[in-house]
């Protein structure tokens, strides 16, 4: 029996599987574009496409969420063929304004079938995923229970790119495009803070929330720090002076938590 103070998995201690609640109205037409834009005869051979973020969770809010897809194609892409993906990206983008931002996350199917990327693309499509269309792929895949190297198949990236981030932070002058630099990185490093989870950690977090649940459970004298990143991932105006600096800062300190991390009472 699981203790009440644990969350995000089942009684057998899994991963849960998200719900599927029907999707918002008002993102009936873009989906519908998207299906007829991903059939352009140019466009490489889609094998399943899928949905994940506020919009999948039926949590959107427009001009403010963005449109996640994983785009499973039958083959690997060539460079043209990704070109060509991108171009119908920002076509697709610049006709619903509704959406913040549109993101592909292209693979092929051999890719997301290896045994290697189990941890990666299996965790990603079975547990933050739905099918809007073709077969299933999560049919194929049992349920995950935690573990850290799921955290570090989804996340091990981060301090590329944070580092990233804060570097376009530090170029950009237009407030709207620092707000959005600015929330994207803080969902960036929250999630990323499962690395640093215990062993043998029960739990597993879905929302930023929980994600600041767990990590302020093992970590409660950076309750301040993350805090501000949790405020930043849904602001409606940019952070104060000095947010690209105190994101370095965190992202190093976490860099070296996760190397040597130090023994917790």
């Amino acid at each position: 029996m699981q203790s009440s103070s644990v969350f995000g998995v089942d009684a057998d201690g899994l991963i849960t599987v998200p719900a599927e609640p029907p999707l918002q109205a008002e993102y009936h037409d873009v989906l519908d574009d998207l299906r007829a834009t991903l059939s352009d005869p140019l466009s490489p051979s889609l094998h399943s496409l899928y949905l994940y973020g506020s919009v999948a969770r039926g949590t959107a809010r427009a001009h403010a969420s963005d449109l996640d897809l994983c785009l499973i194609l039958q083959h690997p892409a060539t460079p043209q063929q990704l070109r060509h993906l991108e171009q119908l990206r920002q076509a697709l983008q610049a006709r619903h304004p509704r959406v913040s931002k549109i993101d592909f996350d292209i693979g092929h199917l051999a890719q997301v079938l290896a045994a290697e990327n189990l941890d990666s693309w299996g965790y990603w499509l079975k547990h933050h995923c739905r099918c809007l269309s073709g077969e299933d792929l999560r049919r194929r895949f049992a349920p995950f229970r935690p573990s850290r190297n799921i955290a570090l198949a989804v996340n091990g990236d981060f301090q590329r790119v944070l580092d990233d981030y804060a570097e376009r932070l530090e170029g950009e002058r237009q407030p709207a495009e620092i707000l959005r630099l600015q929330r994207e990185a803080s969902r960036k490093l929250i999630r990323a803070t499962n690395l640093l989870r215990a062993e043998q950690e029960p739990s597993w977090p879905h929302s930023l929330d929980e994600h600041v649940r767990l990590f302020v459970q093992r970590y409660p004298e950076m309750a301040v720090p993350i805090a501000e990143f949790r405020q930043a991932a849904e602001a409606r105006v940019p952070a104060s002076a000095g947010f690209s600096r105190r994101l370095r800062q965190m992202v190093q300190w976490m860099a070296a938590e996760r190397i040597h991390p130090r023994a917790r009472i």
